[in-house]
């Protein structure tokens, strides 16, 4: 892959790093050196994610836990496998249940959108196939850092300031206190450079250890969340966690000049990365910074999400074959829409959202592209009293509408934001990508993939670039560095366009390429508060 970043002054801020024998990039500065560790220890590429992704448990606790989900594209010896480890919902959640308690949408916080964690289960399961280093030592860093704690990073403190607002209405509600009393311990969030511990988290993690990952499934852990959850009215119950099982599935991919770009199936969304790059395909885009360019590719990814958030389900209860969603049929169908205004779009007839991303690479080749989230921060806001496990709030994604493919349902997934990325070249690995976000998720993949094929540029500066969101309708948020003409331009096409400081709204990403050579090229988002180790 050449690298062409002259005219784009997007480096400001951080280089490329570049290594040979293996890199970690994660969000978080210590996870990235935990990772690191495993493969100075002998470890692979996966014993580093692993690590990595138990630590940041601890080191990011507002965008991922214990009741996290979590979604793989591991590159092992040539070839690429998907794993799907998102959790299914409680038994007792279904449509006539949230009927009666008089919802037309499945809350965003509380028991009703809590799912079986998939997390765990997805590190043992990672591990059973490709690990290398003894399962009990990628726990070591994540126990330290919180029973002895660790010095808060600035983004980490501002995220739990906006949980700490974000959840002060439920201060009083007893399903709530876990969160209050785990976090908030000292009735306040924990400030930049203050030392926060997680002795809760300590015990859970040795449990997990010591068991192979199973006490989240059929033992203490178990037992403790059945008990909370009669005790406070959820609906999650023993039997609902005892036969979860992540699921190895095929990843789905398309071609786009030249490179394979790969996502996990649905229930994830890396299906309209791959929908809109289709649309994208016919088009050419001589330079990145042009009226034409942004709304070329905002316009296209309106039409696939669109579409995404109709259609996309478990894959048990889609209608519509996902070879459909990847033709030239449907991309054409929805390219022929693009024009000189911005469009309201409507699902096309298919009869005729917090999280931690991380990637890691080795001396031998492997590498990995992983992604782990409670979903909105702190999830359901429902964290299990003396386990530290802060559970997931994704049934919030289930649709309310009994005709749709995500309608809510018993032990089913729901349309899930987490997307790993992974870039092929002939069959060769270029490497792993990510940008994590909830719905921004696809629309950071979308821009940064395009910063490295279409526009050349380098692994940190297709990360520093300025970003986009599309929010609904006509309107796009965009980051107060996107040029104010090209802002006029936009506004002049019809979209409605916001202008928003917050940084962090447009998603956290890293990336890792390989050459010909073998040479790693990483970086990691400025964005956040991450690093990239590299050996």
């Amino acid at each position: 892959m050449q690298f062409d970043s002259s005219q784009y002054p997007y480096t400001s801020r951080r280089e490329v790093v570049y290594a040979r024998h293996g890199m970690v990039c994660t969000s978080q500065t210590l996870a990235s050196q935990a990772g690191l560790d495993m493969l100075k220890q002998g470890g692979n590429a996966v014993d580093a994610a692993l690590a990595a992704a138990i630590s940041l448990v601890v080191l990011e606790p507002t965008s991922n836990g214990l009741g996290s989900d979590v979604f793989a594209l591991i590159w092992i010896k040539g070839d690429l496998y998907g794993l799907n480890g998102s959790g299914w919902s409680p038994q007792r959640l279904t449509w006539e249940a949230l009927r009666n308690r008089g919802c037309d949408a499945v809350p965003k916080r509380g028991w009703m959108p809590v799912m079986v964690p998939g997390a765990p289960a997805a590190w043992a399961a990672i591990h059973q196939r490709f690990g290398r280093l003894p399962f009990a030592r990628l726990f070591d860093p994540a126990i330290a850092y919180a029973e002895e704690g660790y010095a808060v990073m600035p983004n980490l403190a501002a995220m739990l300031r906006e949980s700490e607002a974000e959840f002060a209405p439920y201060r009083n509600e007893e399903a709530f206190s876990g969160l209050f009393s785990t976090f908030f311990p000292n009735g306040r969030a924990v400030r930049a450079g203050e030392i926060l511990t997680l002795p809760d988290h300590a015990k859970a993690l040795r449990l997990l250890r010591d068991s192979q990952c199973r006490d989240m499934y059929e033992g203490e852990i178990a037992g403790a969340i059945d008990a909370w959850s009669r005790k406070t009215g959820g609906y999650i119950r023993s039997e609902d966690v005892s036969g979860y099982e992540p699921e190895w599935v095929e990843p789905i991919h398309t071609g786009y000049r030249g490179y394979d770009v790969w996502e996990i199936p649905p229930n994830g969304h890396g299906l309209v990365v791959l929908m809109a790059l289709n649309i994208l395909r016919e088009f050419a885009f001589e330079a990145r910074d042009t009226v034409t360019t942004f709304h070329r590719q905002i316009e296209a990814m309106k039409l696939a999400f669109t579409d995404g958030k109709q259609y996309i389900a478990d894959p048990r209860f889609m209608k519509t074959n996902l070879a459909y969603w990847l033709s030239e049929e449907y991309a054409a169908q929805r390219r022929c829409l693009i024009g000189s205004k911005a469009v309201l779009p409507e699902p096309v007839d298919a009869d005729n959202g917090g999280t931690v991303y991380l990637c890691t690479a080795d001396g031998e080749g492997n590498m990995v592209s992983f992604i782990q989230s409670n979903f909105a921060g702190f999830g359901s806001g429902i964290v299990i009293p003396g386990y530290g496990v802060a559970l997931s709030n994704r049934g919030s994604n289930f649709s309310m509408d009994s005709a749709s493919d995500n309608c809510v349902g018993a032990r089913k997934k729901s349309y899930h934001t987490i997307i790993p990325g992974f870039l092929t070249q002939g069959g060769k690995p270029v490497g792993p990508f990510g940008v994590m976000g909830g719905f921004m998720q696809p629309q950071g993949q979308l821009q940064v993939l395009m910063n490295t094929i279409d526009f050349h540029l380098n692994p940190q500066a297709a990360l520093d670039a300025p970003r986009w969101q599309w929010i609904g309708g006509r309107v796009i948020e965009v980051e107060s560095s996107v040029p104010r003409e090209l802002v006029a331009e936009l506004q002049a096409m019809g979209h409605d366009i916001v202008i928003n400081p917050d940084s962090m709204a447009y998603g956290r990403g890293q990336i890792i390429w390989r050459d010909h050579t073998g040479i790693l090229a990483g970086a990691t988002e400025p964005r956040a508060d991450g690093a990239v180790a590299a050996w």
